[in-house]
């Protein structure tokens, strides 16, 4: 290897915000992450929905129901050209 092309690595303790700590090698020391695999859905198997802000609720209040309607086609004469 060539010396000094290398960044330097350190043994670096990274801690989710749900309590998880994973220690391992990197470029950085001591990183804090928001989602990590102990939490993160497609993991755990389980749904939720973070609702910041009240933004479901608003967009709900606006445009009323979130599944979407569809209208009765209309049967009538074609115009003729």
């Amino acid at each position: 290897m060539k010396p000094d092309i290398h960044p330097k690595t350190y043994e670096t303790t990274i801690s989710c915000t749900c309590g998880t700590v994973y220690n391992t090698f990197s470029t950085k020391q001591n990183l804090k992450i928001g989602i990590c695999a102990a939490c993160h859905p497609f993991f755990t198997g389980e749904q939720r929905f973070i609702d910041t802000a009240g933004r479901i609720d608003k967009f709900s209040q606006r445009y009323g129901s979130t599944s979407p309607r569809r209208a009765a086609p209309k049967l009538g004469k074609a115009s003729a050209s």
